[in-house]
């Protein structure tokens, strides 16, 4: 029995995948990161409010603009992460239905602008505000994955014996390649 065969065979027999996304919503470990984000959300606003805010007038010329346009950036960022998270919140509550939150998602842009490494004079921004920015692009990034595995979950409905097993086919190609070389 090959390895392609037991693919195929475990398809055919109604056997399931186990969605990430899906669990991962209805887990514990979905609830931290949405307070770890939520917070960051929090932390983000106290600093622009306060610290932020004193820091920033100390600024000349240049790098005063940087930190308006550094910190607008962050805002819209965060904006974005806690509005998926929000959604994926009321998705797993029962607040919403799929429909709906896939509605919702649509309208929410993930994009990673303004990476750090791409900011000229990225370290004259004050302190506070360059963790908050790194740290806004690694919560980015963690949402980016867990999106992506979520969406692979909304794709998952077409029935698994529809969809074609690229291993299985891979196999089964080098099988016929053996076999017509030995005989």
């Amino acid at each position: 029995m090959s390895n392609g065969y037991r693919v195929d065979s475990a398809l055919q027999s109604g056997a399931t995948t186990v969605s990430f996304g899906e669990r991962f919503q209805s887990s514990e470990q979905f609830d931290h990161i949405f307070k770890e984000g939520m917070a960051l959300v929090e932390r983000t606003a106290a600093y622009l409010d306060g610290p932020g805010r004193k820091e920033s007038k100390g600024l000349a010329g240049g790098a005063g603009v940087l930190y308006a346009t550094e910190s607008m950036r962050l805002t819209t960022r965060l904006l974005d992460l806690a509005s998926w998270l929000l959604i994926r919140r009321a998705l797993k509550e029962g607040e919403i239905s799929e429909d709906e939150a896939a509605k919702k998602r649509r309208r929410i842009k993930l994009q990673a602008f303004g990476r750090p490494a791409h900011v000229k004079d990225f370290a004259s921004l004050p302190e506070g505000l360059r963790s908050l920015i790194e740290e806004s692009f690694s919560m980015h990034d963690r949402i980016i994955q867990l999106d992506r595995a979520m969406a692979v979950a909304r794709d998952a409905d077409v029935p698994a014996e529809a969809v074609a097993n690229p291993v299985a086919q891979q196999m089964g190609m080098l099988e016929r390649a053996f076999a017509s070389k030995l005989s």
